[in-house]
């Protein structure tokens, strides 16, 4: 069975050993989608995926981790970035690769929807990779509105072309 949570911090030190297990395969569909196609260092991923990195995201108070879990099991997570009152950004959504294609990203997006209108936020912001099809697809099916583009300096040396969503909640 399927359920939609947010992360604890006991949540949170599985999830990151279970990314960071998942990433260790080099030949893997998740590692080719979240790094090789994106030129990212092994050791920029690693950081970004550890459990002082993501704790730190949360004590912060700014980061919320949403976790989709399968009789139990961590099978994907977002993550959101708090803005204002007003306005959230999605930086990040993944569903494992065995799990893909079931409506699970569309099942946690709509709780992630459902809770941040709860909260009175007006904006759900998303930054995507240009080149990223599926996941501008998967945005587009879900009413987020483009904004437009920009070139961006990524934390390891290179330029990437990101496409910038909004959804508007509570009209």
């Amino acid at each position: 069975m399927i359920t939609i949570k947010i992360a604890g911090k006991k949540e949170i030190q599985i999830l990151s050993k279970k990314l960071l297990s998942l990433l260790e395969d080099k030949n893997s569909q998740i590692y080719h989608e979240n790094v090789t196609k994106f030129g990212i260092p092994e050791e920029y991923v690693k950081k970004a995926f550890a459990e002082d990195t993501l704790l730190k995201a949360i004590l912060k108070g700014k980061s919320t981790f949403y976790l989709v879990l399968d009789d139990g099991e961590i099978i994907g997570f977002a993550q959101i970035i708090q803005h204002d009152t007003k306005t959230v950004e999605l930086d990040r959504i993944i569903i494992f690769p065995k799990y893909a294609g079931r409506g699970i990203g569309t099942q946690l997006l709509q709780k992630i929807i459902q809770q941040q209108e709860q909260k009175g936020v007006n904006n759900i912001i998303v930054k995507t990779g240009k080149e990223e099809k599926r996941a501008r697809q998967f945005y587009e099916k879900n009413s987020f509105k483009q904004l437009g583009e920009e070139t961006v300096d990524t934390p390891w040396g290179k330029r990437l072309t990101i496409v910038i969503y909004q959804l508007h909640l509570n009209e």
